[in-house]
């Protein structure tokens, strides 16, 4: 059996990408959540969030706006809208339509114009996003990179092009899921930190021109505007996460009390065990379990890691959810992107198969990789 390294603190292994351990085995997520909870003055942090957002109330915007907030049909955008309205702020609220949406994602992102937001939905062109959606998942093994790029696109073409210059964002992954220290302190998400920490795999959306004979032109939703509009109207994107502590289960009982959002009353989203993440797309869970077979980990090991931080799990309870949920085949999810792509199951599966890491996942005398009756991989590794 392989023996991964785990943190000490948390369930993170050291397979996940940009993690870093300290010399007594603590990960980099668990050292930004021991400095928001010791180190950092939430007060302090407060105050400059009110500063930077008076500059832009007093500004003023040909449409009238103070902000722009990209939204989905989930719960933290949800909460970025609920807190831009109390400190006062008029926002614009911009969404990328979602690959597959959810009949629940589209009821909380219609629940956010109840709210007294107005909504600019981005409809795209689906033959060519649907080629994008295929190219990505057999060449990076993703079926949602083309929608990890309009989600940070749009909102900012829309910046531009109506002249807002805030925008308002959730929080800094690398901060709640760990990457490199220096990282998790940065306010601003730009170009350089989407290059880096959005999600790319190393895919670039030029790559994407000529594929099925796509071109430049329909890819504009896609690329992000240049450094001179940037420039000319004073983009800045701010985190709200740097600003106020970043607890997602709390911000979600705050959003269910105070806004009409919505969540999954009939069990918990495929490949993790709560109900509340990942609520407006169907092919999420497929996304998570590519995650899973390239680095032995998954969804629910990020909600349990999140809940030991918080203090809500003990290491302990979060392993036996771990090994609950973590790494199921995702069937729904499979069904769905069948439907969506066209693809046949054999077809999916080999791709997933040609992503699957032959180190952590057991395999016969002829390369194949072993199976339980349910579909679930045979592991090489125990979770410790």
């Amino acid at each position: 059996m392989l023996e991964l390294r785990y943190c000490k603190k948390c369930l993170f292994p050291e397979t996940k990408p940009d993690l870093f351990f300290d010399e007594e085995g603590v990960c980099s997520a668990c050292q930004a959540a021991e400095e928001k909870d010791y180190k950092i003055d939430w007060i302090a942090k407060e105050k400059a969030f009110v500063e930077i957002i008076s500059t832009y109330k007093k500004k003023d915007s040909e449409i009238g706006y103070d902000c722009i907030i990209p939204v989905s049909g989930g719960k933290d955008s949800t909460y970025q809208c609920y807190m831009a309205k109390k400190y006062g702020l008029n926002p614009l609220a911009v969404c990328f339509e979602t690959t597959y949406v959810t009949e629940l994602g589209q009821r909380n992102i219609d629940n956010i114009t109840k709210m007294g937001i107005d909504l600019i939905h981005f409809k795209k062109n689906h033959q060519v996003y649907k080629k994008m959606v295929i190219e990505s998942f057999k060449r990076v093994g993703d079926e949602m990179w083309p929608n990890h790029i309009g989600i940070f696109t749009i909102p900012v073409i829309v910046a531009v092009k109506f002249g807002i210059p805030l925008i308002i964002w959730g929080e800094n992954s690398q901060q709640e899921y760990g990457g490199p220290m220096e990282a998790t302190r940065v306010p601003v998400l730009n170009r350089k930190w989407l290059e880096e920490f959005g999600g790319l795999l190393g895919n670039r959306i030029q790559d994407m021109i000529g594929v099925e004979g796509i071109t430049a032109k329909e890819l504009t939703p896609y690329f992000y505007p240049s450094d001179e509009d940037i420039n000319r109207v004073g983009i800045k994107g701010i985190f709200l996460g740097h600003y106020f502590f970043w607890d997602a289960r709390k911000q979600l009982d705050i959003i269910l009390q105070e806004t009409g959002f919505s969540i999954k009353e009939d069990g918990p989203i495929e490949g993790t065990y709560t109900n509340y993440e990942n609520l407006d797309e169907k092919l999420v869970g497929l996304h998570d379990y590519l995650k899973f077979v390239k680095y032995g980990f998954g969804r629910a090991t990020d909600h349990a890691c999140i809940d030991i931080r918080n203090k809500r799990l003990t290491r302990e309870e979060a392993k036996y959810l771990v090994k609950e949920y973590d790494g199921k085949y995702p069937h729904y999810a499979i069904k769905s992107f069948m439907e969506y792509s066209g693809m046949t199951i054999d077809e999916i599966d080999a791709v997933i198969d040609s992503f699957t890491n032959p180190v952590l996942f057991a395999q016969d005398e002829n390369g194949r990789f072993l199976r339980h009756d349910n579909k679930n991989l045979v592991r090489n590794f125990e979770v410790i």
